[in-house]
């Protein structure tokens, strides 16, 4: 039972982007940890790889499932993955919070980055893709992600958390690379600016 028999396999699959009904709703838990959670697993590391990402959760390949998977590295750039179904996450607080502010982007979003100020550290805990209790402590980009990650499942996009005014960069950003980014990308890859 180790993760990365399940980041082989998998099948790549479009991810949904922001404005579907799926990214801005609240998800349903996971209760049925079987083969098929599994080999939805498998396709969401398919399709995170191919589009480059660090985390995906079910709402961007269209599921209203509480689930999301990472591949991403911590402060000290050693590298974790992991899936996390029904993710809870905890925030330090007082004096312990730290907030830093860093570009963030979204595979839903392509092509839009702007800065986001978020914790530095992160605990998340949940169950991993047989139902097992797990729990991830992130760092750095890590921390970065298992926030990101949980407020899909909770109908958040990271655009909800920024001002109207960056908000609407980022919104520019994203729509002049649109053309770059087929509908079903990354099924199709994203096309080179040579190719236009």
């Amino acid at each position: 039972m180790d993760v990365r028999e399940l980041m082989e396999g998998g099948s790549v699959l479009p991810i949904t982007r922001w404005g579907t009904p799926v990214m801005h709703s609240p998800t349903r838990p996971v209760e049925t940890f079987d083969d098929d959670l599994r080999s939805l697993v498998r396709d969401m590391f398919a399709t995170m790889e191919a589009a480059r990402g660090v985390g995906l959760a079910a709402t961007q390949v269209g599921l209203d499932l509480a689930l999301f998977i990472f591949d991403c590295p911590d402060a000290d750039d050693i590298h974790h993955q992991g899936v996390v179904c029904n993710p809870v996450v905890t925030l330090p607080e007082g004096r312990d919070r730290r907030l830093v502010s860093d570009d963030e982007g979204c595979l839903s979003l392509p092509g839009g980055y702007q800065p986001l100020a978020r914790p530095d550290f992160a605990v998340c805990t949940g169950q991993d893709a047989w139902g097992n209790p797990l729990r991830v402590e992130g760092t750095g980009t890590l921390a970065r992600c298992l926030q990101h990650e949980t407020d899909h499942l909770g109908g958040i996009v990271f655009g909800d958390r920024l001002s109207g005014r960056v908000r609407r960069k980022l919104y520019a950003q994203a729509d002049e690379l649109a053309h770059l980014y087929p509908d079903d990308w990354p099924v199709t890859p994203k096309k080179r600016s040579a190719d236009l």
